[in-house]
């Protein structure tokens, strides 16, 4: 009896490990599969890394901060070779990997001018913003815009992985989510931002300030689409409050201001102001002391 058990156990353990090498061995032929179809493997760490050092070089954030002029000209060409690296590690291709880094780094100084522009915009429009290192150092918000404005230079070099890539890395830092593709003004100023939502199509006028939670989105389309307008263009001057939705390829006017929890799907003219009115109801004396009113 006791042998006949031994047998079974034997016998039950051997179909066991053939199962799980049937399932090892499918798993293994579907990665590959998968594979097969990857022409190339972008670096995403390195270029993680390298966007992050180089917003720390650009304001003043290093673990050892520059002393002349000749240590940040130093670390900038540093930072060539690091880019012109990651270009290479992916396309193999030593003329392209050139190309892209003497492009990227010719657009360096005039999107740093504007994001000098942006941090003043967060100075000026935040009362709890002391001065411009606090900007650098601790807001999430001036964090995204870098990164953004880096990563659509990208876009326009049709760089289009490694954009999403450091597009989704600030994401993942700060929970404000800017697609690469959006065009953004000067003195944009992001106020808090964790939930903020930008699609890929969205234009975004100068002086324009929005706070946390807010989406500028498109309404469901079909993927055939995806090459026209789908997110809103707003106008210069105008205020977003925070939970407001706005979606689609409307028009907001310039000079306008959209309140908090707001949903909006058409555009609006200029100098609109546009809020969600909530209704206020006082408890009496008489009534119990957790009144119920659904609504639903």
């Amino acid at each position: 009896m006791y042998l006949c058990k031994d047998f079974f156990t034997i016998f039950f353990i051997k179909r066991l490990f053939f199962l799980i090498r049937k399932m090892e061995y499918r798993l293994t032929e579907l990665i590959l599969a998968q594979r097969s179809n990857i022409t190339n493997t972008l670096p995403k760490k390195k270029a993680e890394d390298f966007i992050d050092g180089l917003y720390r070089l650009l304001f003043s954030l290093d673990t050892e901060p520059c002393q002349c002029s000749y240590e940040v000209e130093q670390r900038l060409k540093a930072k060539q070779l690091e880019f012109s690296e990651i270009i290479y590690d992916y396309f193999r291709d030593n003329q392209r990997a050139q190309q892209a880094t003497t492009t990227f780094f010719s657009s360096i100084e005039e999107i740093y001018c504007r994001l000098l522009r942006d941090a003043q915009a967060i100075l000026d429009n935040d009362p709890a913003a002391q001065n411009l290192e606090e900007v650098y150092i601790a807001y999430p918000g001036f964090y995204a815009i870098v990164i953004h404005r880096f990563a659509h230079q990208l876009w326009l070099q049709d760089l289009k992985l490694l954009a999403r890539v450091w597009s989704e890395f600030a994401h993942s830092k700060t929970g404000i989510d800017i697609h690469p593709g959006a065009q953004i003004g000067d003195n944009f100023c992001i106020d808090h931002g964790t939930g903020i939502v930008i699609g890929e199509t969205c234009v975004i006028g100068n002086n324009v300030k929005i706070y946390q939670g807010v989406t500028l989105g498109a309404l469901s389309v079909a993927k055939d689409k995806k090459d026209t307008v789908r997110h809103p263009n707003i106008g210069n001057n105008v205020v977003i409050y925070s939970g407001a939705t706005i979606l689609g390829s409307g028009h907001i006017g310039h000079d306008s201001t959209i309140g908090g929890n707001v949903w909006l799907t058409e555009g609006i003219d200029p100098y609109t102001v546009i809020y969600y009115k909530s209704e206020m109801i006082t408890k009496g004396k008489n009534l119990s002391p957790e009144p119920i009113f659904f609504h639903i």
